[in-house]
């Protein structure tokens, strides 16, 4: 038991030491923001983190996330080249880093900040994840001053801009943004295009909880809805479907093999994602990770 724990330990701390540094490594010099227009008020900004969504107009301008802190000043460039008027507000579709590490900077511009209310709870307190550094509560100026329970709406530059809770999905906090107007609508980390989902169990996120914000957005869009993932390019409902399969077949074959008393490693031997490894593996989680949540939510 002893040479167990030690030897967890010392993955625990090598793993954390890893991923802490990633950022700390990163050249954000060297990161462009691009700006692709979804309709005609509407763009999505990539750069490095999570996709923004920009809504323009003699209003001011509607931001959802804001990527990492080191980018804010591209970030208001890249803005700054679609419209003169200010960042007005600044929506957060959840707490993690690579969505809301410049909000302290754009807080410092004069942007309002508005997430969930648990969005709120968790950048207000630290937040403690396996392997990995805990993370600090914000900056007060980078934390929500308006928030929400279930749902809520604004009518800036022409749309009717509607905000809706999610189930307990990518995290506790999440939320998406649909454009009935422009038939848009921007999921957060509840979708990444063409790769294998993070789903943080950590901060209250659940398989079961995704799948359902999958199907409530499936039901909203049709063949023309644009939606923005939180990772990933542009997509549409075809894209969306084929993400929510795609979870679905690889939980059902984990919880067969759990049923059958597989081990943990004896699933991940037995590569129940092979067919999708090479194509969705590439990204923040790979094969053997995902499993990893999977089996972890289902036998929680």
């Amino acid at each position: 038991m002893k040479k167990q724990l030690t030897i967890f330990l010392f993955l625990f701390f090598t793993f954390s030491f890893f991923q802490n540094n990633l950022f700390a490594q990163r050249d954000f010099s060297k990161v462009e923001i691009n700006a692709e227009q979804v309709a005609d008020n509407i763009y999505m900004l990539t750069g490095s983190g999570g996709n923004i969504g920009v809504v323009i107009g003699d209003d001011g301008v509607f931001m959802i996330d804001s990527q990492y802190g080191p980018l804010s000043e591209k970030i208001a460039a890249a803005i700054g080249k679609l419209s003169s008027q200010p960042i007005k507000y600044l929506f957060n579709t959840h707490w993690h880093g690579d969505h809301t590490g410049g909000n302290e900077n754009f807080g410092k511009k004069g942007a309002v900040i508005v997430a969930h209310e648990n969005v709120k709870t968790r950048m207000s307190t630290e937040q403690i994840r396996p392997f990995r550094k805990p993370t600090p509560a914000a900056a007060a100026i980078a934390q929500p001053v308006i928030t929400f329970k279930n749902d809520m709406r604004f009518h800036l530059n022409g749309e009717d801009i509607l905000i809706y809770h999610f189930h307990y999905g990518h995290t506790d906090g999440d939320a998406f943004v649909y454009f009935p107007k422009s038939n848009v609508i921007h999921m957060g980390d509840n979708f990444f295009k063409g790769r294998f989902p993070y789903i943080d169990l950590s901060s209250g996120g659940s398989v079961e909880g995704a799948l359902k914000n999958i199907n409530e957005v499936l039901f909203l869009a049709d063949s023309e809805t644009k939606i923005i993932p939180g990772h990933g390019a542009l997509a549409n409902k075809k894209d969306l479907m084929e993400y929510r399969d795609v979870i679905i077949i690889a939980r059902d074959r984990v919880k067969k093999a759990i049923a059958k008393g597989m081990t943990l490693e004896e699933i991940k031997a037995s590569n129940v994602t092979k067919e999708y490894d090479e194509e969705w593996g590439s990204g923040f989680i790979n094969p053997e990770k995902f499993v990893e949540i999977l089996h972890s939510d289902l036998t929680k």
